[in-house]
């Protein structure tokens, strides 16, 4: 009963503050995927996690919680909810974050019902469909989808590039930050770089009219902007591909520009490969960007020479896209 009355006391100030001086559990858990540097997406989503296991134990506190409620939350989401193995593994992720790293309490073998992770064959592109929905693709948008099967870049990894990091004398490009908070250099297709220079100058004129307007600077990582005051207006910080208009940067509250949203250019694949299969009947599946990232792999040989060369950290997930039946260079050497 005790227990109960802690746990019910410490619930009522968890998303709202009643002191100031004592931050609420979600506002701990902030705090700390902060401090590791974690992205606001992966914060919004381990909060989001931790409020829903929350309520579903009906507002009892973590603190009060352990092994067995996380237990049979993830089997009430692998049995109820019908969620994915990843989606699944996130909210596990989430909930070890929590106990590890603010309740500083360990979580013994959960051993929960686990979603099946379905096997799939996996979609790869040919060089004849990426043409085909290029061609539907303009501007902007054309840049960025010819740099993801040009260059091999991830998604988020084509919005976050940064001007500094595009080397045009060595044809190539260096992708802070990737996957597991890794470093790597990858090539810059030598057929995207008039156009992408011409961006950049159309780029330049437009970060100089919201300079004057006192919205030139753009968002460091980590201590830089403490470190170098100046950085956030230098042009080899901005984005390579910034967004048109001004937004307030959810964690400090500035105001300035960011990278344009992945939805544009989501939705404008998305647009392109219907074209593409109305008019030409070659493309009639669902496209998402990071498949034109994949598809790198069809265009040179030997497969491992490509991955290695891109400094993927591991290639055991680009082989399994790299599908014998559609690569020519495979292929022709199987029938040797």
């Amino acid at each position: 009963m005790k227990q109960l009355l802690i746990s019910s006391c410490l619930l009522l100030y968890m998303d709202k503050q009643t002191d100031s001086h004592s931050p609420t559990l979600l506002d701990q858990l902030r705090t700390a995927l902060r401090v590791k540097h974690y992205s606001y997406r992966t914060e919004k989503s381990y909060i989001s996690w931790a409020r829903r296991f929350i309520y579903f134990h009906n507002k009892k506190h973590p603190q009060a919680m352990g092994t067995y409620e996380v237990r049979a939350f993830l089997n009430y989401l692998a049995q109820h909810e019908n969620v994915s193995a990843s989606t699944q593994n996130q909210a596990l992720n989430a909930l070890v974050f929590l106990y590890k790293h603010v309740i500083q309490k360990e979580l013994g073998s959960i051993d929960a019902i686990r979603a099946r992770r379905p096997k799939r064959l996996p979609v790869v592109l040919t060089q004849k469909e990426v043409e085909k929905v290029l061609a539907f693709l303009s501007g902007t948008q054309a840049i960025m989808v010819t740099l993801l099967y040009g260059s091999g870049l991830r998604l988020m990894e084509c919005h976050r590039l940064r001007i500094k990091d595009i080397d045009f004398e060595l044809r190539q490009i260096i992708v802070r930050d990737g996957k597991g908070f890794k470093d790597r250099v990858t090539v810059l297709p030598e057929s995207i770089i008039p156009q992408l220079k011409h961006h950049l100058e159309r780029t330049k004129a437009l970060h100089q009219v919201f300079s004057k307007r006192g919205y030139g600077e753009v968002e460091l990582p980590y201590a830089l902007e403490r470190k170098y005051p100046n950085a956030k207006y230098e042009w080899g910080w901005q984005y390579v591909f910034p967004a048109k208009n001004i937004s307030t940067d959810p964690r400090s509250g500035a105001r300035r520009r960011h990278h344009i949203h992945e939805s544009t250019l989501q939705r404008a694949v998305k647009g392109a490969v219907r074209l593409a299969a109305r008019w030409t009947a070659v493309v009639v599946f669902p496209t998402p960007p990071f498949l034109f990232a994949i598809a790198i792999f069809l265009t040179l040989p030997p497969v491992i020479f490509q991955l290695r060369q891109i400094q993927k950290s591991s290639v055991s997930t680009s082989i399994l896209y790299h599908s014998p039946l559609r690569s020519p260079f495979i292929s022709s050497s199987l029938q040797k």
